[in-house]
């Protein structure tokens, strides 16, 4: 039973969230490691994919930089402009997501890879509350060729370049394949939220919006 000092409407928020948590779980369990609604944009359908449209050109990849903590991602084609808040695990092993009173912050395991450094980087947010959008929202609109800035602790900004995007069912998930680097020895990034549609009987969304990208450039102050 949902404790009573939830916030009202946080029910479908902690299920929308929930799926996301254990996808990230498997994904670590997957490489090792111990413990890790109706709205219209989580887009419909079990799984959907963009892909790389004709014509559109990807910049080669950039060399990993320094490992350095995120502050904030930002994705200009869509409005995105949030902070990024680390995350411990919790009692069950899962990664905690940004709490009921964060809907727009964005949630990264921080023993997890530093966005910029070589590997994968997870970055976690919520799509909707019962009431309003919240910080990803508009994930699935993102496309190929378009940039992902990630603010670091140093001031630096890590350029990612989006190149796939994905709606990924419940039952067609392979943690390897969707949270495994697609190159090894670069940087990359993956944005998770749910996705599909939302299952009343089951109290989650039938899938996951999936947005990978890898580093092409940095600037610094």
């Amino acid at each position: 039973m949902p404790s009573t000092d939830r916030p009202a409407g946080s029910g479908r928020l902690l299920t929308g969230v929930a799926w996301a948590v254990l996808l990230l779980a498997l994904w670590l369990w997957g490489r090792g490691m111990t413990g890790p609604g109706g709205s219209s944009a989580p887009t419909t359908g079990d799984v959907a994919a963009v892909g790389r449209p004709l014509g559109v050109e990807l910049p080669p990849a950039h060399d990993p930089l320094a490992p350095v903590r995120p502050d904030q991602v930002d994705i200009p084609s869509i409005g995105i402009n949030a902070p990024v808040v680390p995350r411990a695990l919790d009692a069950t092993g899962a990664v905690d997501p940004p709490p009921y009173t964060m809907p727009h912050a964005v949630g990264w395991y921080d023993r997890g890879t530093q966005p910029g450094a070589a590997g994968t980087a997870l970055l976690v947010g919520h799509v909707d509350t019962e009431t309003k959008p919240a910080v990803f929202y508009a994930l699935s609109a993102a496309r190929p060729g378009e940039k992902v800035l990630v603010t670091r602790a140093d001031g630096s900004v890590a350029e990612f370049t989006i190149d796939d995007v994905q709606v990924i069912g419940r039952d067609r998930f392979d943690p390897q394949k969707v949270y495994g680097p697609r190159e090894d020895g670069r940087a990359e990034l993956r944005l998770i939220t749910c996705g599909g549609t939302f299952d009343r009987a089951a109290r989650a969304y039938t899938a996951n919006v999936v947005v990978s990208a890898y580093l092409t450039g940095v600037t610094k102050d």
